[in-house]
């Protein structure tokens, strides 16, 4: 069974090579890219079942990627990360067709959860059920 895909958007290069590790340690197949540009650049060439944005990056803006991506293709989830997570900012990412907006440093289980929720409403595989 093929891997359910997720890109990952984040300019934190530590923490989002660690977080595509332990989500590739659960059987989901983890794409990254560093910015907003990056991101749409990847996100025009593959289909994505899920997409966890970080909200605020250099250049362009985590609400514009979201914007786009949404533009690109309508049905893909995202979940919004920011270290500076405030509620109207949180309002206006589900309004532009976020799924969740969580505070970093997000809790892992709570985020995997999250993606897998996203995955399961995508209609992509389920992830290994191994642990890791």
């Amino acid at each position: 069974m093929k891997a359910a895909n997720v890109l990952l958007v984040d300019d934190e290069s530590e923490l989002v090579a660690a977080l595509a590790k332990r989500l590739e340690v659960r059987g989901l197949q983890a794409t990254i890219a560093h910015d907003g540009e990056q991101a749409i650049a990847i996100f025009q060439q593959r289909r994505f079942d899920a997409v966890v944005l970080d909200l605020l990056m250099p250049g362009m803006d985590g609400m514009d990627v979201l914007s786009r991506l949404k533009e690109i293709q309508p049905d893909v989830e995202v979940i919004l990360l920011s270290g500076q997570l405030l509620p109207e900012r949180g309002i206006e990412a589900r309004k532009r067709g976020a799924m969740d907006c969580l505070a970093k440093p997000a809790d892992f289980e709570v985020l995997l959860e999250r993606i897998l929720e996203a995955i399961a409403s995508a209609g992509a595989p389920a992830r290994d059920q191994g642990s890791g």
